[in-house]
């Protein structure tokens, strides 16, 4: 297996990278390979620029977003691992999916750019396994007070992934993690990740059908 992570966090030594450190554990303990995109160490431009603009309209695809392409397409899985930022993804992890998830590459609407506002959408990108892990500091009773799981599950898991085709999605918030009072949550909850890593190498694990989910009420735990 091959997994492709997409990581998003100005600093190496912080906590989010020690999810990633984690999640990969299981993974390369099993002899899988992992490419590690890390957003900011690769110092990608998250900004739609006049390129995009002209790409998203049928010209020519940006050098770099082409590259990212071939990451994806290599990848057996896929996992996203970001702080939550205003209850989403960060502006940069946003940015990427934006620039890179394009048109008739993730999604095509008839026979190409002709038929936009025509014909509907179809899913291009092929069903990966991917996991979504969000790393929160407010507490899980403020997110299910407000349904900010529900929304982020809505938004983030049906309305882009699904959206493109990758519909068997797990998504996890890892909260409650900010403080002093929260040092011993945190080393649970990087236990908890090695955990969700292992269960999602397993020849018997639940594949998931966010379509199916969002119908049944289901929301990110």
């Amino acid at each position: 297996m091959h997994l492709l992570t997409v990581f998003s966090h100005p600093l190496p030594d912080k906590y989010p990278a020690a999810i990633v450190e984690a999640f990969h554990a299981p993974i390369l303990a099993a002899g899988h390979s992992i490419d590690l995109l890390d957003l900011h160490a690769e110092a990608f431009d998250p900004r739609f620029t006049e390129a995009d603009h002209a790409h998203f309209w049928g010209g020519p695809k940006p050098e770099d977003v082409a590259a990212y392409q071939r990451r994806v397409e290599k990848a057996d899985r896929l996992v996203f691992i970001f702080p939550v930022y205003w209850w989403g993804m960060p502006a940069m992890m946003k940015g990427w999916i934006e620039r890179v998830f394009t048109g008739g590459w993730a999604y095509i609407f008839g026979a190409g750019v002709q038929d936009r506002g025509v014909a509907p959408p179809k899913a291009l990108l092929g069903n990966r396994p991917t996991i979504l892990i969000g790393i929160g500091g407010a507490s899980r009773k403020t997110y299910e007070k407000y349904g900010y799981n529900t929304a982020m599950c809505s938004q983030i898991v049906l309305g882009t992934f699904a959206y493109c085709g990758i519909t068997d999605v797990q998504s996890h918030l890892i909260l409650d993690v900010e403080g002093d009072a929260n040092s011993e949550l945190r080393e649970q909850h990087l236990e908890k990740v090695k955990r969700i890593a292992g269960e999602f190498l397993s020849p018997t694990r639940q594949i998931r059908n966010a379509k199916d989910d969002h119908l049944s009420g289901f929301v990110c735990h």
